[in-house]
């Protein structure tokens, strides 16, 4: 959903314990871990109002408190998971951070920013951070 392709470490932070993958819980986490092949985070989060941490790229250092506002009953014939609403394109990977994200913006809307041209070709043309595409992000998680 958020446009990242999973290139760096991450973890759920569920209060008492983490969900992340074998290598971080081997080489990084010093606490209470689950293997995240292991378990499906609806096994922690059960009831409406429950919220996460996720932390992408532990050098980039982007966090995310995720809220479970309502859970629906499954359809019949829709095709899981799936996307229902959002706003705003996704940061690019190895930006920077929010610091990063924020300069790279800055430079994109600024035609005279001594960093524009390299931001304009490492992005591979403009970036419109209002962009969102439901259709899109739906169609990579049929995908998945």
């Amino acid at each position: 959903v958020m446009g990242w392709y999973d290139e760096h470490l991450h973890l759920f932070d569920l209060g008492r314990m983490i969900v992340t993958d074998a290598e971080t819980l081997a080489k990084v986490w010093e606490g209470d871990g689950v293997d995240e092949q292991r378990v499906r985070l609806s096994q922690f989060v059960r009831q409406a109002g429950q919220k996460l941490r996720y932390e992408y790229d532990f050098g980039d250092g982007w966090e995310h408190e995720l809220l479970l506002e309502k859970i629906l009953p499954a359809e019949a014939d829709v095709h899981y998971p799936r996307c229902l609403k959002g706003k705003r394109a996704c940061p690019p990977e190895d930006c920077g951070g929010v610091l990063g994200y924020a300069n790279l913006l800055e430079a994109m809307a600024n035609k005279s920013h001594p960093e524009r041209e390299m931001y304009l070709e490492w992005m591979g043309g403009e970036v419109d951070p209002e962009a969102f595409d439901l259709a899109e992000i739906n169609e990579v998680l049929q995908e998945m």
